[in-house]
């Protein structure tokens, strides 16, 4: 039985996507109202889009400290941006070559990679260990004279762990490999400055950052090469045609400016919310701690369900959403049956436990008191539906 009083409601699922915030809404009803033209003309409306683009791009490329805002490159989320990277670093070659990245990778990485594996490509996926986290020294064993992109995610949006970055992409770039990260996880909730961190591309999005869906981008180092994946305009320095989203765009870059200003302060908020969670959590014995816990997303709790009697992740999850309570669940779906988490497999889990897995991510509307009664909240779950499962025996 659920806690008797009136549920909270609580939005606990911040690494999903994030709400707008407003600073971002009035950015874009100001484009859709005033600056709706064509950045590509010539006249007053278009000079006005291209402006607002521009101050976009520039914000953006401060949140990343990127030595060039014409390094941006606006596309239309992070899988798109991913899928850029990939393909348009691998279109530089006139014959499949060796691509390298790790077994926790986002689908948008995956599949990409898995497409150029049946054009000829040889892709090696590096293990992890059973916190999530790729060895420095297997990527350096599994490099081949025509290692020619290497990536790696940033921060894994199923267990939160945080990927050695600065190593992985060292020793990438000294095989002559370009490297990538996926940082749409990491963007905005740790400090991120790619003019100390060794990367040639990495990919953001704008709904993770309290900026509006459908609108991200890709960081292209300067001097990097890559070849866009379609034809059009030439637009994005020719690297992504397509007229761009304006009002999205300049919502994306007051978003990348808020997460700027408060870079320095809200992921401390944030991780001292998330210890008191798993404070109020870890004498709870079916709940285990998934990912590593020294080298993680601030915002970031995960857990797999360790009962006699299994229990799925989506079962607590929708539990929790009769609470009230907005939280995820690892595994998928498909056709009716459950399937095992590709993330909770490659760290070792078995079938059973890759099925169990739960997020919590907390974000700017958490509080103290929803920390607090979704841990209560949980806790009554668990413990009745242990005991109804084992009432099933």
């Amino acid at each position: 039985m659920l806690l008797s009083v009136t549920p909270m409601q609580v939005y606990l699922d911040y690494s999903a996507t994030t709400p707008c915030r407003p600073e971002a809404i009035a950015a874009l009803q100001k484009s859709l109202t005033q600056g709706w033209g064509n950045p590509s003309s010539l006249h007053e409306w278009g000079k006005r889009a291209a402006f607002a683009v521009e101050e976009a791009r520039w914000q953006v490329a401060q949140l990343i400290n990127a030595p060039s805002p014409d390094s941006i490159v606006f596309t239309s989320g992070g899988t798109e941006s991913n899928n850029l990277a990939l393909l348009g670093a691998a279109r530089r070659f006139g014959s499949p070559q060796h691509l390298i990245i790790s077994s926790v990778e986002h689908p948008a990485i995956a599949q990409t990679a898995a497409l150029l594996q049946t054009q000829g490509w040889q892709v090696t996926q590096l293990p992890v260990n059973a916190y999530g986290r790729v060895e420095p020294d297997d990527l350096r064993v599994a490099l081949q004279p025509n290692t020619a992109i290497v990536s790696i995610i940033y921060g894994q949006s199923e267990v939160g762990t945080l990927q050695p970055i600065e190593a992985l992409g060292t020793i990438a770039q000294s095989a002559g490999a370009l490297f990538h990260t996926d940082a749409v996880q990491a963007a905005g909730r740790i400090p991120l400055n790619v003019e100390a961190l060794p990367v040639d591309l990495m990919s953001l999005s704008s709904h993770k950052i309290y900026g509006p869906q459908g609108i991200g981008a890709l960081y292209v180092k300067p001097g990097t090469m890559i070849k866009p994946i379609w034809g059009g305009g030439g637009q994005e320095q020719g690297f992504r045609s397509g007229t761009p989203a304006v009002a999205l765009i300049t919502g994306f870059g007051v978003a990348a400016a808020c997460a700027l200003s408060e870079v320095g302060t809200e992921p401390e908020r944030l991780r001292r919310l998330r210890d008191r969670l798993l404070t109020q959590l870890h004498d709870l014995a079916p709940l285990k701690l998934t990912g590593d816990l020294i080298h993680r997303l601030p915002h970031h709790a995960s857990f797999c369900l360790m009962t006699a009697q299994p229990i799925s992740g989506r079962e607590i999850v929708k539990q929790m959403n009769e609470a009230g309570i907005a939280i995820s669940a690892g595994s998928a779906c498909h056709s009716g049956k459950l399937q095992p988490s590709p993330v909770l497999t490659a760290m070792g889990y078995e079938p059973q436990l890759a099925q169990s897995g739960l997020r919590i991510t907390l974000g700017q509307a958490t509080t103290t008191e929803d920390v607090d009664w979704v841990a209560a909240a949980l806790r009554q779950i668990m413990d009745r539906l242990t005991v109804e499962k084992a009432l099933l025996v």
